[in-house]
């Protein structure tokens, strides 16, 4: 295929697939032409761009500018504002800009490794890598030379686009807009990252029912003509390590280790995909259940909309076999001291028996619960068979069932009725679009509205908010930060399906970064 070299007057003309860019360059790269490289996200075009990238092209004769396409944006819920063609266009719109491509990654690496500037051009802000906290501004650096290149940097008027949209786009509604506006003017910020930081070398231990999350989706053909159901054609299908798998994968990237104690099926095919998912720094211990599945929920959803339409549950949830019992009890009375907290993601399918709970109550330095009720085990799975924990974390409904009352304000639950039936210090009550409700013994109750109302999947967003707080919990973070954090993390896991992703820290300081600009 022959690749036109002419410099696009068009600016239509200037968007071009990364690849079609690549071998544009290589040919205007021979001809003796000096190739400059932007990347970002560019949200909301502003003058601070602007005069960066007319610096840019100074550095070159042919400036080319990426972005990040609406996927990969790790900025949070509702983020970007403006999707990537509508980016893409208003870049190409700048005479001094010669070309634009969208990067269907996280990282600026795909469009250094198809451009191979011989200058790469970043803003001020980056110029000392200490205060990148992706440290993304390194390996770039390091790709870039890679390739015979170098970096430079702009310096000139700065502007926030997160903080120039969060002021004057009205993407908050007004709640949460006062909410975030109080907490701008605090260190909130540094206070959150310095918590974060706390954590990092920490060892934890988790406990909890190994679940896998099977995601089949399918397309309703119409109601058969014989039998009073839809049918539905099969598509395709995901099968996911949840339970305390997720839980755990979750931790993973904010402290050093993570040990799971669990059981699977005696015969378990899914044990390889388990340990796929598993992040490098955590550890499994399984142990096998004779005669019985390891837990699958398998769910069809209309693919067409991401609706679940129904769910059937493969398992075995009697109690354990009084050996194997034994044999874990043993497990945490010996190890649970060695770790900075012991988490319990107990969904009620028979692991969490009472001698294990009261070996966890004995010997773990901090212990942090979370019994959840589901379809199986509604009415029998409650937080208050734990008499003691140092922090809890359970949705509104487990809060409501736990203390037998539906009508009473979930702050009364959360910070008088709930801590009377249970020894705890601290005690959050998640509450969906409502956001969280914390109460901390001393201290009284704090409120933390929800953070999006952009949901893509709810499974696992509870899990996702009590995983990543607990060891800020063991940590001494106080009920303010644990919500607002919490919910941050929520925020992030319900814009994903499944388990595909994790929650990580980057992401999330990214997204407590854009909130509170």
């Amino acid at each position: 295929m022959t690749i036109s070299l002419a410099i696009p007057s068009s600016p239509l003309a200037k968007l071009k697939p990364l690849e079609e860019l690549g071998r544009i360059v290589a040919g205007l790269r021979s001809k003796g032409e000096t190739v400059v490289l932007a990347h970002g996200t560019f949200d909301l075009l502003h003058i601070g761009h602007l005069r960066h990238l007319r610096q840019a092209k100074r550095n070159g004769s042919i400036l080319v500018v990426t972005i990040t396409a609406d996927a990969f944006v790790n900025k949070g819920p509702g983020r970007p504002v403006f999707s990537e063609n509508m980016r893409a266009e208003m870049l190409a719109a700048l005479e001094f800009v010669d070309f634009v491509g969208i990067v269907h990654d996280a990282t600026a690496l795909p469009s250094i490794h198809a451009i191979k500037p011989s200058v790469y051009v970043k803003g001020q802000d980056y110029q000392d890598a200490k205060d990148d906290i992706t440290g993304g501004i390194i390996t770039e650096r390091h790709a870039v030379e890679n390739h015979g290149g170098t970096v430079a940097f702009t310096d000139d008027i700065t502007f926030s686009s997160s903080s120039l949209i969060n002021r004057h786009l009205a993407v908050f509604d007004p709640t949460l807009d006062e909410f975030l506006e109080a907490r701008r003017n605090q260190k909130s910020l540094e206070n959150f990252t310095a918590l974060l930081d706390r954590i990092k070398d920490y060892r934890i231990l988790m406990i909890g029912d190994a679940i896998i999350d099977d995601y089949n989706y399918v397309s309703a053909m119409g109601k058969s003509p014989k039998e009073h159901m839809i049918a539905t054609l099969f598509g395709d299908r995901e099968v996911f390590a949840g339970g305390v798998f997720a839980a755990a994968n979750h931790i993973a990237d904010f402290c050093k280790e993570v040990e799971i104690i669990t059981t699977i099926g005696e015969n378990c095919e899914y044990e390889d995909l388990i340990r796929r998912s598993l992040k490098a720094n955590v550890k499994l211990h399984a142990y096998r259940r004779p005669n019985a599945p390891t837990t699958r929920k398998a769910r069809f959803i209309d693919k067409s909309y991401l609706r679940k339409l129904f769910e059937v549950y493969y398992m075995d949830d009697t109690p354990l076999a009084a050996e194997l019992e034994a044999g874990i009890d043993r497990a945490i009375a010996d190890r649970a001291a060695e770790f900075d907290a012991v988490i319990v993601t107990d969904f009620g399918h028979g692991l969490l028996s009472t001698s294990l709970i009261a070996a966890l109550r004995q010997h773990s330095k901090f212990l942090a619960v979370n019994a959840q009720s589901n379809s199986a085990n509604m009415g029998y799975n409650l937080i208050t068979k734990y008499a003691s924990a140092d922090y809890i974390c359970i949705d509104a409904p487990e809060a409501r069932l736990a203390v037998s009352d539906r009508y009473s304000d979930i702050e009364a639950i959360a910070s008088e009725i709930l801590p009377s039936r249970i020894d705890c210090p601290r005690v959050v009550v998640t509450h969906g679009k409502h956001g969280c409700v914390g109460y901390e013994r001393g201290k009284g109750v704090v409120h933390a509205p929800a953070f999006t109302k952009t949901v893509v999947d709810t499974v696992g967003a509870g899990d996702a908010f009590f995983a990543v707080t607990a060891p800020l919990a063991a940590a001494g973070g106080e009920m303010d930060q644990l919500t607002f954090i919490g919910n941050a993390a929520g925020a992030i896991k319900v814009g994903i399906v499944g388990h595909r992703r994790s929650v990580e820290k980057i992401p999330l300081l990214k997204f407590l970064t854009t909130l509170l600009k």
